[in-house]
């Protein structure tokens, strides 16, 4: 009480004296936790540059990306001992999209060893890295894991592809354009995994969540390794999935304390990822989402063969999923809206209550590692628009799991509304892209 009485005391002395006070100026707002970004901010600078020095790539260049027969991917002799990241070989590439090469962006393909859905076992996989080309020396640049919203099964259908030329059509890298112009507005270089060997004629096991995980740390592992890339192995990691890449984006975090310890991973992003398989089945069956729920099913299959799935197929829904196995996220799963797929299965029992998936679904359960990195998990706040095949239930859930176990976690749904497509479409469409994620991120590295 004193100590209040004689600074009024002082301040009205000095007042009377003619020396003004200056008025205590009220902090400034915290900036808000997401925040969707403005045309200008899209088309920054760097991107206008880039799209204005583009180049059109020859006739010969479009034909070959859109062929499936790159040596690149062919695997080489290779120890079975090596470690998880281990290079077995790079490229220099060019960045080519709907026959367009942008300018400043260097990029590299990678092959590297990764391992199975037990850490263990040693696969190859391949995947992609972009750097901005803006006069800052890679050995400073942060470094983002983008795992795209990629949910192919197929071949040749994956980021390596898309982003050199092939794939046109894949909805998969066209809402990844605005998230990538915003990271490479900042500096960011951006780390991409296919999720296995982009050329594996065998069915892409890109829904088992682990294994997805373990191949986006190690293609940052292998970034890291690449000598002409240069970036710093200390650089500090933001890792990002959205969708089909939202589920080895948390399991990446999850695992990444115990699997790569050595990488300064220091933020999560998760956007609309799949929590928990088995509610996901039963939301996205008979929906828009019913191609996806099918194509999630023969993308747990290849590490989970016990699941048999063709054994309880009718014909017609073994010849759908023969299709699929061989066939990219677009336009095949798309063809199928609306389909309940119990009317695929001999049982006649929904895939969601199927006893023999129920272990594989238990298995690919986000929220039962913990990530010690900064997390943001948004997602549809309501189950209020075909958009909304994640319960959002399960995504809040997942926040407090992590938060109850020490995890710093942020959760930031959108409105995926359809009042909310109607009046704002533009911001609809941008936060489903993840693009109000991004100035979060950058927070993150400070």
């Amino acid at each position: 009480m004193k100590r209040t009485i004689l600074t009024a005391l002082i301040a009205a002395v000095l007042s009377y004296a003619g020396t003004p006070i200056a008025a205590a100026q009220p902090a400034p707002p915290p900036p808000p936790i997401v925040q969707t970004p403005t045309l200008d901010q899209v088309f920054n600078d760097f991107v206008q540059g880039s799209v204005n020095g583009a180049t059109a790539a020859s006739p010969e260049e479009n034909a070959r990306a859109l062929r499936t027969d790159d040596p690149f991917y062919d695997e080489p002799d290779w120890d079975r001992s090596a470690a998880p990241g281990t290079l077995l070989k790079a490229a220099k590439v060019d960045v080519a999209f709907m026959g367009l090469k942008p300018a400043h962006l260097d990029a590299y393909k990678l092959m590297f060893v990764t391992t199975g859905i037990d850490g263990v076992t040693p696969v190859v996989s391949t995947g992609f890295v972009m750097i901005p080309v803006d006069g800052q020396p890679n050995s400073t640049r942060h470094v983002v894991s983008y795992q795209e919203a990629n949910d192919s099964v197929g071949w040749y259908c994956h980021p390596t592809t898309q982003w050199t030329g092939g794939d046109p059509l894949d909805g998969a890298s066209w809402s990844s354009l605005g998230p990538l112009a915003l990271m490479f507005e900042k500096g960011y270089a951006v780390v991409i995994s296919d999720v296995g060997n982009n050329a594996d004629r065998s069915p892409h096991g890109v829904f088992a969540g682990k294994f997805a995980g373990h191949s986006e740390l190690d293609a940052v592992r292998a970034a890291f390794h690449h000598a002409p890339i240069g970036l710093d192995p200390q650089a500090r990691i933001a890792l990002f999935g959205i969708a089909g890449g939202g589920v080895g984006a948390g399991f990446a975090a999850e695992e990444q304390p115990t699997y790569a310890p050595e990488l300064n991973v220091v933020s999560t992003v998760l956007e609309g990822m799949v929590v928990k398989p088995d509610n996901f089945m039963r939301v996205a069956n008979g929906s828009v989402g019913s191609g996806f729920a099918f194509a999630t099913l023969l993308g747990l299959e290849p590490w989970y063969p016990e699941m048999r799935i063709d054994s309880k197929l009718t014909p017609t829904g073994l010849a759908i999923a023969n299709s699929f196995r061989t066939q990219c996220q677009m336009p095949a799963y798309f063809m199928m809206p609306f389909i309940p797929l119990q009317l695929l299965f001999n049982t006649g029992v929904s895939p969601a209550d199927e006893p023999a998936f129920q272990p594989v679904f238990e298995d690919n359960v986000l929220g039962r590692g913990t990530p010690t990195s900064k997390v943001l998990i948004t997602s549809c706040v309501g189950d209020d628009s075909p958009m909304s095949l994640v319960p959002a239930a399960d995504s809040r859930d997942l926040a407090a799991e992590y938060r109850a176990r020490g995890t710093d976690v942020t959760y930031a749904p959108s409105d995926c509304s359809i009042p909310h497509m109607l009046t704002n479409l533009y911001g609809w469409a941008t936060d489903l892209c993840g693009m109000q994620t991004i100035d979060w991120l950058s927070r993150s590295f400070e």
